[in-house]
């Protein structure tokens, strides 16, 4: 997709060009020479990636034994299998079907056209702000709680979790509003220490853990007196394991980096095989590493921390892993941990922020969804954080408390991807497939009701960001509703013909026409007749028609198409678009501009409540055609000499 051409807006005041400076024009893709040269190989990404998806070490075994308690390893494990029998197989197949890094929404875009595709992706939209947003806070809730539980904070800083978890949230504004780009190099390190140091502390506690058969015991009592036989387990496991969904954030991040990943050379740009091999191995590694991480920190959490250290004000709430690191390594070591964890946790939250900063220019400008400013990074960096910092003061940066709300987005977007996925497979005739995949639906579909049900606070969000989107997008949409929304004009041969014959005469005479569903040379001989008389043209002038059939009304923008036929002795320019007042005026600037000639276009009176035909025109793209037509060329054209000229009458 080429970069837009037009040329740069001035703007008066020297804030308001700062804050528009900095505008994200398109989404890079795989065929464009800037993400050629950024490409890595995919053990590189897989870091890029982990700094969302390992980050949630940081918090999610603490969430696990708060909730589950003794029976947290088992409810986890669960987990575990769902991501490697469940979401790896799964996104798989978006890798291969969604290869330049839309991840599953591009896919339901896709398999549901019109309108409710538009819809379907927007309050979808709502549900991927909600997880990106709190994962931005409650990235820098856990973070503060590493800060304050280090021994060497000071004492008089513990209580302000809220005030040190805002100034985190503004230094990450901060720097995006100055400008910051993904460094896979930083996020390499970054999580290649966290990893380390966490694999040192489990590896520590699974030796205390055995060598002292008294802990495992201990936990072996309270696991049957509370549950008392697998089959309770299970069932208590089965409840549990939707808050625990935190653990399965990393997929759709995954999917979203595949522009990054370097594939073979020679890759076919619409289905780069190399690439979509190379993401996938990094998808399964990706979920290895969470898988093993994942059972192993919940075992010796549940085993070697007691149950009151995970309540409020215990030391191990919302840092258990830590807690265990200053406990069994000393607190020199536990200070490094705390480090670690503090950065991949403060780049979860830049990353999040970068995929926040994407989700306006992927999607809603394409719709006309969007406003102007809606393409500058620095406004939406400041609507974000705001966002960030009121979700941060609701929650009081309680990690516990927001894990609810982050679960209803990432178990909003499994649901999505899970309906894609078996959709797919079906309507490709793969029925095994799509019901297997339809079963995975289904246990997701389970998993975000029971959130919901328990923690309902998760919805009220996301129903707060799909009401924001939907109607920022409608109102821009209205907004723009008048611009010209063609990218480009191709021209067949007749066409061209048509239109060099036609320019070869006096004035050049366009006749709009509603296409009926038989060539009938009656109807177009009754409408040059009507037009004629109606606005005097003279019977030596050539008239052409011209008609636009709608498509999909719920595009934005087009390439118009115009093809030639001949009718009976009539001339017939015929094109399909999403609007047919926008097309009409953009064939006829194309006319004027490449044959030098001011066209005159011709339309029939329209009857009817001038309200429906506005609605008619929004939704469906057509409507009045004639004022709206004129509308279009006067705000395309403001020099009313050089405009194409618009005419309207009938009978």
């Amino acid at each position: 997709m080429a970069k837009s051409t037009a040329p740069p807006v001035r703007y008066g005041n020297r804030l308001t060009r700062w804050l528009l400076k900095h505008r994200i024009e398109q989404v890079q893709g795989p065929e464009t020479p800037e993400s050629k040269s950024q490409q890595h190989p995919w053990w590189q990404v897989v870091c890029l990636t982990g700094v969302d998806y390992f980050s949630t070490l940081g918090y999610i075994p603490a969430i696990a034994a708060a909730n589950a308690g003794a029976l947290s390893p088992i409810a986890t494990l669960l987990i575990v299998l769902l991501t490697l029998f469940g979401m790896l197989p799964m996104y798989r197949v978006v890798a291969a079907e969604s290869p330049n890094g839309q991840g599953s929404v591009s896919m339901l875009e896709r398999l549901l056209s019109f309108w409710k595709g538009k819809i379907f992706v927007l309050c979808l939209l709502g549900f991927v702000a909600t997880a990106w947003v709190i994962t931005i806070t409650l990235s820098a809730a856990d973070a503060t709680a590493h800060i304050v539980e280090n021994p060497f904070w000071p004492e008089g800083l513990r209580d302000h979790e809220v005030g040190i978890t805002l100034v985190l949230l503004a230094i990450l504004g901060a720097v995006f509003l100055r400008g910051f780009k993904e460094a896979i190099g930083i996020a390499v390190v970054v999580v290649a220490v966290f990893l380390l140091t966490n694999l040192v502390v489990v590896g520590v506690c699974l030796y205390s853990v055995f060598a002292d058969p008294g802990n495992l015991a201990s936990w072996q009592d309270a696991l049957f007196t509370n549950y008392g036989n697998p089959l309770t387990m299970l069932g208590q496991s089965l409840l549990v394991f939707p808050l625990l969904a935190l653990g399965l954030s990393g997929f759709e991040t995954g999917v979203s980096m595949m522009p990054l990943v370097r594939g073979e050379d020679g890759d076919d740009p619409e289905r780069p095989r190399g690439r979509i091999r190379n993401t996938r191995r990094m998808l399964t590694v990706a979920a290895l590493i969470m898988s093993f991480y994942l059972i192993t920190t919940s075992f010796v959490t549940a085993v070697l921390i007691p149950a009151e250290e995970f309540g409020p004000g215990g030391a191990a709430k919302d840092r258990a892993m830590a807690f265990l690191a200053h406990e069994y390594l000393g607190d020199g070591f536990g200070t490094v941990y705390d480090l670690s964890t503090i950065a991949i946790l403060w780049f979860a939250g830049a990353s999040a922020m970068a995929g926040l900063l994407n989700i306006v220019p992927r999607y809603l400008p394409r719709y006309g969804m969007a406003p102007e400013w809606g393409r500058a990074v620095r406004p939406l960096v400041l609507v974000y954080t705001a966002i960030a910092l009121v979700v941060t003061i609701i929650f009081a940066a309680d990690v516990e408390a927001q894990s609810g709300a982050y679960a209803t987005g990432v178990l909003a977007m499994m649901v999505s991807a899970a309906f894609a996925v078996a959709l797919s497979a079906w309507r490709r005739g793969s029925r095994g497939t799509g019901l297997a995949f339809g079963v995975l639906f289904l246990v997701f579909v389970y998993a975000f009701v029971a959130n919901e049900i328990r923690r309902p606070d998760g919805i009220v969000i996301s129903l707060f960001f799909i009401a924001a989107i939907v109607v920022v997008s409608l109102v821009s949409r209205v907004q723009r509703s008048t611009e010209l929304r063609q990218e480009r004009i191709e021209i067949d041969e007749t066409a061209q013909i048509f239109l060099d014959e036609a320019a070869r005469g006096g004035e050049i005479h366009i006749v709009a026409h509603r296409r009926r569903r038989t060539d009938d040379p009656s109807e177009y001989a009754r409408k040059e007749r009507e037009q004629r008389e109606d606005n005097h043209i003279p019977a030596s002038d050539p008239i052409l028609f011209l008609e636009v059939d709608v498509e999909d009304a719920s595009e934005f923008t087009d390439v118009l198409e115009v093809s030639g036929v001949e009718i009976g002795r009539y001339k017939v320019l015929r094109s399909v678009s999403s609007v047919v007042p926008n097309a009409i005026a953009a064939f006829l600037l194309h006319v004027r501009d490449t044959t030098g000639k001011t066209p005159h276009c011709y339309f029939g009176w329209t009857e009817g409540n001038p309200v429906v035909y506005l609605i008619r025109f929004m939704l469906f793209g057509e409507g009045d055609t004639a004022p709206v037509t004129h509308e279009v060329l006067r705000e395309a054209e403001p020099d009313a000499s050089r405009r194409p000229a618009i005419h309207v009458g009938g009978r």
